[in-house]
């Protein structure tokens, strides 16, 4: 009888590596093949520095210590198998704790609904990962405390751990939220948003908790025998049931959108003209990033019917007032020579982060912005704090030796050609200005400089940019392309006529 017992007991405890691993292996591959670009977003609206006064100021509110974590690992994901691998780790901790409560008997299959609800709530890009180290971290003290006492002395324990987890990790820690002060400002970027799934995954946690330290618990047996098929037929309906909802909740239209922008900030152009091909974009991001991927190959004016277009938005579309939306339009700005004009609007988007952190990818433009500029201190400013940074400190210590070094700016590839693009004095130029104001100006010997202008891009502007420096061939590009989608023909063949 006990060898039965003994083989069956090898038998379970096999299933159960066997599962941990399938779900494991399941998060993996889910966030670093179809859902990558999903964690290149959240990494680039943050700046994780490594400095005491940064990682105090998070420490000391409620729940700092989640929170630290959360964005330590969040640095990360600017390699996305690296954060789908942190992902995958910290969503089987979860359920390899809750196994400890749950044990592999016939409710083994419920330990995974926390992981479960857990990823639901990664699918959302707002949803930060100091969420799931609040549980993770409520779990392990749990599960520490009920290993370790028993009685009248481990409830106690558990209900003195409730203030002090409040410290480390944040109102998660209590098993039912009263009001709204209690929903966090670390589990999600909207402050007003509670964050249901969250707190369905730490309620669950609590909820099992409290029916392993009841006496309850101890009068609930089953079978050994029929454990395994129990067990086996639980975990096949949770992994299906949430498989499910996993797939149906998981945003891929928002994922093709980030891919196109993080493509275009890390300006690849070639991988971006071999997805259009592909799959030709049809929203705006994707639009845009398309024709400035086109540009730079010079292939614009010739395949633009090729495409989708959005109008004139889908060339240099109206800045709107969020964090995500303008950084694309930012980069055509900046490689249009546009250069204030994109610093003002990565500055804008930055602000606009709804849980007011900056922005690793926002600080480096606008370091190069003010190099291009001249504006060597402000520049210095952004660059300080990069070095502070664990993925683009080796930028920053390679970009500070060409501050006020205008030698090595002009041979700079990029910068180089930039400040060469660029307007050279100053403008106020509004879109009320007349296209015959404009004309004489340009046919004047005297070239304009280098304007701010309201958010909706014309021809004009684009026309003063391509005669400060006629070897700027992006402006001519854009021109021409913003006539033909405009259909004027008159401006469009006094163009042409023009330059022959």
């Amino acid at each position: 009888m006990s060898s039965v017992k003994c083989l069956t007991s090898k038998k379970v405890s096999s299933f159960c590596l066997f599962t941990y691993l399938l779900f494991f292996v399941a998060v993996l591959l889910f966030f670093g093949l179809a859902y990558p670009h999903h964690l290149h977003y959240q990494e680039q609206y943050q700046l994780f520095l490594f400095d005491s006064t940064y990682v105090w100021e998070i420490v000391k509110q409620p729940g700092g210590v989640a929170d630290l974590l959360g964005r330590f690992c969040t640095q990360f994901f600017l390699f996305a198998w690296v954060g789908a691998l942190i992902i995958a780790l910290l969503l089987t901790a979860v359920q390899l704790l809750m196994r400890q409560f749950v044990a592999c008997g016939w409710l083994y299959g419920l330990s995974f609904v926390p992981s479960f609800l857990l990823w639901l709530f990664l699918l959302d890009e707002n949803a930060l990962l100091s969420g799931v180290w609040a549980v993770l971290l409520t779990l392990l003290a749990a599960w520490v405390i009920v290993r370790l006492t028993g009685g009248w002395t481990r409830r106690i324990l558990l209900i003195a751990a409730i203030p002090i987890l409040y410290i480390l990790v944040g109102p998660v820690c209590f098993p039912i939220p009263v009001d709204s002060l209690w929903y966090g400002i670390h589990y999600y970027r909207y402050p007003t948003v509670f964050p249901w799934l969250l707190w369905g995954a730490a309620l669950l946690v609590w909820i099992i908790i409290a029916v392993k330290i009841t006496p309850f618990a101890a009068k609930v047996s089953t079978p050994l025998s029929h454990r395994e098929g129990l067990g086996l037929g639980l975990f096949l309906i949770v992994a299906i049931v949430m498989g499910t909802l996993v797939r149906r909740n998981a945003n891929f239209k928002a994922e093709k959108v980030m891919q196109y922008d993080f493509m275009a900030t890390h300006q690849q152009w070639n991988r971006i003209l071999e997805t259009i091909n592909k799959e030709k974009p049809n929203n705006q991001i994707g639009v845009t990033v398309q024709n400035l991927a086109l540009a730079m190959h010079g292939m614009l004016l010739d395949h633009l019917a090729d495409y989708n277009q959005n109008g004139i938005a889908g060339l240099l579309p109206d800045v709107n007032t969020d964090a995500t939306s303008p950084l694309p339009t930012a980069e055509a700005f900046y490689q249009l020579g546009m250069i204030n004009v994109a610093q003002r609007t990565v500055f804008e988007a930055q602000e606009a982060i709804l849980d007011f952190q900056k922005s690793g990818r926002c600080y480096k433009r606008l370091a190069q912005t003010n190099l291009i500029n001249g504006q060597y201190a402000v520049a210095r400013k952004y660059l300080v704090a990069l070095q502070k940074t664990l993925f683009y400190r080796d930028w920053a210590n390679e970009t500070l030796p060409l501050l006020g070094n205008e030698e090595a700016i002009a041979k700079h590839p990029e910068y180089g050609r930039l400040r060469q693009s660029a307007y050279k004095e100053d403008l106020t130029f509004s879109r009320t200005s007349s296209r015959s104001a404009i004309s004489s100006e340009l046919d004047g010997s005297r070239l304009t400089g280098d304007f701010y202008f309201s958010d909706h891009v014309t021809p004009e502007m684009l026309e003063i940019l391509y005669y400060h420096n006629t070897d700027n061939r992006l402006a001519y590009q854009y021109l021409l392309a913003y006539y033909m989608l405009t259909g004027d023909r008159e401006r469009y063949n006094h163009f042409i006529s023009k330059e022959q």
